[in-house]
């Protein structure tokens, strides 16, 4: 061990220097100008034009050499952010740990970040070593190194059309290998959301995790507690929408790594037909995601919890309890439980109970019931919800076609729809309709006496 210690350290002094990065030109690294958000483009012009250094940057470089659309994009600069926002109509400086700017356009807006010099021994830490301020600024190549993965520390200049690639980034996407930068222990500690990324990293480009950069991430799972709930709640929802959710649930639990998310996993998992509910849940929401129709998080944190909220509820009935108060009390334990860990929004948590309240509803079919569910605003969120759970095997599958056939018709085809409903006996399966009360008939006033109103 000592002997190959002094070997490496030798090697490291009589190595040649450094040539600088690599300069990969468009025949090499395929990127196609016109995939480029011209907004992006316009960022790197405005600054190149007043003198400074800039790059469209990290995941919209990665996702673009691997022939993915990407989410968003990226500039790095060596403008600092007083610099950077006088420049542009529509910008602000945002971030207190990690300052930046963003210039809006529209309804898109290019995050716009100063090189960042890496972690030294006198910046501010907790007692984990998860660093708390990150404004250190510093050059091109050190902005390289700071970065997580060796994938994301790729720099596109619009200009010229080159890829800037310290770290062999580019080599490792054409491998499918996430590579971390520096040492992974060390990094975990200054950012334990690392560890998720390295994960979803890895599902997303269908690849693996490079064996040094995953082999710690067994034994400092535990750091991801420590992590601000509303930031995991971020880094949870990329890791549901990035097309590979199922994949990326079964590695974080294979690492250990969910307890910090979500610690009712397990417990989903092990039930009978939960994994099967998940995996219908996630591959819906995978096919859309490839597709490129929207996800409703609300949805879909809805269709994660159902499965506790549903052994819960029936346990509160088998109690004795009516059945919307137990629902109620059933999705109120599970969300507290959950927001201990994960900071899910409260309107994307009022929306989950709607759905979740709306499905006891869809047992009963009777006119101005039905007329009312259609006015609810999550009603259609709700009959997609039932077909999962028709698809699971938890509710009669023709039922829910018939309540999906009603969300997808017009006006006049849904009164049909209803009236023939009213015109067909009850179905044995279906909750009777509450009694009508009759109305006491109104006492007539004796003549000449004055009325009540």
């Amino acid at each position: 061990m000592i002997t190959e210690t002094i070997r490496k350290f030798v090697g490291r002094l009589f190595a040649p220097a450094s040539r600088g990065p690599l300069r990969i030109a468009r025949d090499k690294h395929g990127i196609d100008r016109r995939n480029v958000s011209r907004h992006a483009i316009k960022v790197c012009e405005v600054l190149r034009q007043h003198g400074y250094e800039a790059y469209i940057v990290g995941g919209a470089v990665r996702d673009l050499i691997v022939g993915l659309e990407p989410k968003d994009f990226d500039v790095a600069t060596n403008a600092t952010p007083e610099q950077i926002r006088p420049l542009f109509r529509r910008a602000r400086i945002i971030g207190r740990r990690f300052q930046l700017v963003h210039v809006v356009f529209g309804q898109e807006i290019i995050e716009t970040s100063t090189f960042r010099a890496p972690a030294s021994e006198d910046q501010e830490t907790d007692e984990h070593g998860r660093i708390l301020r990150d404004n250190v600024f510093g050059t091109h190549e050190e902005d390289a190194a700071r970065r997580d993965f060796t994938m994301n520390a790729l720099y596109y200049d619009p200009h010229n059309e080159e890829v800037i690639d310290f770290h062999n980034g580019v080599a490792d996407l054409k491998k499918r290998q996430v590579r971390i930068i520096g040492d992974p222990v060390k990094r975990y500690r200054e950012d334990p959301v690392r560890m998720l990324r390295a994960v979803r990293f890895a599902a997303k480009l269908n690849g693996t995790i490079d064996l040094a950069t995953r082999q710690p991430i067994g034994t400092m799972a535990d750091l991801i507690e420590n992590v601000p709930a509303s930031r995991l709640f971020d880094e949870m929802l990329k890791l549901l929408t990035c097309g590979h959710a199922m994949d990326c649930l079964r590695q974080l639990r294979a690492d250990g790594l969910h307890k910090g998310l979500l610690p009712l996993l397990d417990v989903v998992l092990e039930q009978p037909g939960g994994e099967n509910f998940m995996e219908l849940a996630l591959e819906r929401t995978d096919a859309r995601v490839r597709s490129g129709k929207t996800i409703s998080p609300s949805f879909l944190f809805a269709a994660l919890l159902w499965q506790q909220v549903d052994v819960r509820w029936k346990q509160l009935r088998a109690q004795g309890e009516h059945t919307i108060p137990a629902l109620s009390q059933a999705a109120d334990s599970v969300l507290d439980e959950q927001t201990e860990k994960l900071a899910i929004q409260r309107r994307f948590s009022s929306d989950m109970r709607e759905i979740w309240f709306m499905q006891p509803r869809f047992e009963r079919r009777m006119g101005k019931s039905i007329f009312r569910m259609i006015e609810q605003p999550r009603f259609r969120a709700a009959c997609d919800f039932l077909q999962l759970r028709a698809a699971a095997g938890e509710f009669d599958s023709v039922l829910a076609q018939w309540w999906m056939d009603l969300a997808n018709a017009d006006d006049v085809a849904r009164a049909d729809m209803i009236e023939e409903i009213a015109r067909q006996p009850r179905d044995a399966g279906e909750a009777p309709a509450a009694p009508r009360k009759r109305r006491r008939p109104r006492r007539s006033s004796p003549r000449g006496a004055p009325s009540a109103d």
